[in-house]
């Protein structure tokens, strides 16, 4: 049996159960309460610390390799830099599509706020040893200061991930000006070896999702009972509405102003690359399919080409970054925690570097979810919330990253005047 169909199973035995605790009990008996006490809510926590054990290697690796995988800065030139332009310009926009939208749906709020305390009281400990060297009272130009650590390892020691991505990118800028020399190969051997290391124990820990989803889902469904499945509807609808807007509206405008493509020409040239991206969930297992559709259907120059869809299947992850960013906003709405604007900002921020932190494979921006939620005070078994749905809502993120790798693909060639002209589908030459 697949994985995400475990996990569907996992997800509705756990809502099913704990839908039909809260009908009979209330949500409040003695035998309940040992259950979630001693079994359910163990398992959620043990799931959840194995995640936040892997987290910052897996960030830190992964985002290195995206840097450092660029090559030579000063060769590529124009190729690199605009790569890097179009991927923080092109995740800045998805994450704000994505806070837009959930702060004007507000699709978790009007939760009972009596409920959503008791949720949190049993949470507490474990949620306070989590945020307590978090930046929540810092703001304006101190949070901007505190991005830069003066010391890395007491940053990874406080779980201060912003800091921690901040020395990753420039651990990979320095590995890329370093040049290709025997010290450097090694060193980035050894930086994709922790990465290689970190994806395996992802993959053993996201085996047992299934088991924690229950538990997680239960412990939620048992206390909110029928208001979860209102609220995971929203959820729903409002991560497809930014995720469609973004892909019809802005992809369509970068295609026609930035590339001077025709949009429907555009995506129905890509279409085999869409279709595998939304089947896999996976933006590295689509990547050979991505390079096929340009150089074959879009006539894209090989040279851009490659070295563009090889990064952005790492480096360019606009569905994801919109994803982390809706998540994040419900949950603070579903437990009642308000965020002020600098706190947002903070999440944009971490968005937009997760996405390129992210590991390309499926449910791979779960990790990053869990952290953030614990940067601002957001209980993180609320991603119990999420999970059970979470393949469906993977396999639509996917198709973004993808899409937005092959527009990516188009804008920088658009630019690079060392390539002949070209000419695609509904591409004027």
């Amino acid at each position: 049996m697949k994985l995400h169909t475990k996990m569907l199973i996992g997800f509705l035995v756990g809502l099913l159960g704990g839908l039909a605790v809260h009908v009979g009990t209330g949500g409040d008996t003695p035998w309940l309460i040992w259950l979630t006490t001693w079994i359910t809510q163990p398992v959620g926590t043990i799931f959840l610390r194995l995640l936040f054990m892997l987290v910052l290697p897996l960030l830190f690796s992964a985002l290195v390799m995206g840097v450092a995988e660029m090559g030579d800065i000063r060769a590529l030139g124009r190729v690199g830099w605009r790569t890097l332009g179009y991927t923080v310009v092109a995740s800045s926009l998805a994450v704000i599509v994505g806070l837009v939208a959930v702060n004007v749906a507000q699709p978790g709020a009007g939760v009972d706020p009596e409920l959503a305390q008791r949720l949190l009281a049993s949470s507490a400990e474990r949620a306070d040893s989590i945020i307590s060297a978090s930046r929540e009272g810092a703001g304006g130009m101190a949070m901007l200061i505190n991005i830069v650590p003066d010391n890395v390892f007491r940053a990874a020691a406080s779980n201060d991930i912003l800091a921690v991505m901040f020395f990753a990118l420039m651990f990979g800028i320095g590995l890329v000006l370093a040049g290709d020399n025997t010290s450097t190969r090694a060193l980035k051997s050894t930086v994709d070896g922790m990465f290689q290391v970190m994806m395996k124990l992802i993959h053993l820990v996201i085996s047992v999702a299934p088991y924690a989803v229950a538990c997680l889902v239960f412990n939620l469904a048992a206390l909110f009972g029928w208001e979860l499945l209102i609220r995971l509807g929203a959820f729903v609808g409002v991560v497809l509405a930014a995720l469609t807007f973004h892909f019809v509206v802005v992809y369509s405008l970068m295609l026609r102003f930035g590339a001077g493509w025709s949009p429907m020409a555009f995506f129905r040239g890509s279409q085999e690359a869409i279709v595998m991206a939304f089947s896999t969930a996976s933006s590295n297992a689509t990547l050979p399919t991505a390079l096929k559709v340009a150089e074959e259907n879009l006539k894209l120059p090989r040279k851009v080409s490659r070295f563009v869809l090889t990064i952005g299947a790492t480096a360019n992850q606009n569905g994801t970054a919109l994803f982390e960013g809706v998540t994040v906003l419900f949950l603070a709405q579903f437990f009642g925690i308000d965020l002020s604007l600098g706190q947002q900002f903070l999440v944009m921020l971490v968005c937009i570097l997760g996405g390129i932190g992210t590991a390309g494979v499926p449910a791979g921006s779960l990790p990053v979810i869990a952290m953030i939620c614990g940067m601002v005070g957001i209980p993180p078994e609320g991603i119990g919330l999420i999970l059970g749905v979470d393949r469906f809502l993977d396999m639509c993120r996917t198709t973004l990253n993808v899409a937005g790798d092959l527009v990516g693909t188009a804008v920088v060639a658009a630019y690079e005047t060392e390539e002949a002209p070209v000419t695609g589908s509904g591409k004027p030459a």
